[in-house]
């Protein structure tokens, strides 16, 4: 005789494993969560809506104003000390330091619009967080090709002498 099939789906059990981790286990209501009207949870579909662009400016500029902005304070080390390996070190130490408070504000921001779909009446148990910072890198990477090769442009061919 067989026994009972065990439940070893990871999305029943919270990992790979057999045995469920603690905290993972599916959420049960004491009672149906009660719904907010039709102009609440537009209300917060719109809102939502506002926190994802938030989070795409707040990603968008990891890969442009915040890079430029420490080199010129790097520029500005160099100039008022003379020493451009401080310089530099001031400049990437700024954007490590600039590059993981704004991951940890899109973290809260990701998790703000998470709640935000929910009570929107959305099921909505992922982030976004990951595809948007790709997407940025991404759009970001179009944007420096443009610039690069088309608007600066390969310089003058100078005739040799």
């Amino acid at each position: 005789m067989l026994g009972p099939v065990p439940r070893n789906d990871p999305s029943d059990t919270g990992g790979l494993f057999i045995g469920r981790r603690p905290g993972t286990g599916p959420l049960h209501y004491r009672a149906a969560p009660e719904r907010g009207g039709a102009g609440r949870r537009r209300a917060d579909a719109i809102l939502a809506a506002a926190v994802l662009a938030v989070e795409v400016l707040l990603c968008l500029s990891v890969w442009g104003p915040q890079p430029a902005g420490w080199l010129w304070v790097g520029s500005q080390v160099d100039y008022w000390t003379g020493s451009v390996f401080l310089g530099i070190v001031v400049a990437f130490a700024g954007v490590i330091a600039t590059l993981f408070l704004t991951l940890s504000l899109a973290t809260r921001l990701d998790r703000v619009w998470r709640l935000l779909r929910r009570a929107a009446g959305f099921e909505q148990r992922d982030g976004v967080l990951g595809r948007i910072f790709g997407a940025t890198a991404i759009v970001a990477l179009i944007a420096f090709g443009f610039w690069f090769v088309v608007i600066q442009g390969p310089g003058p061919q100078l005739a040799p002498r």
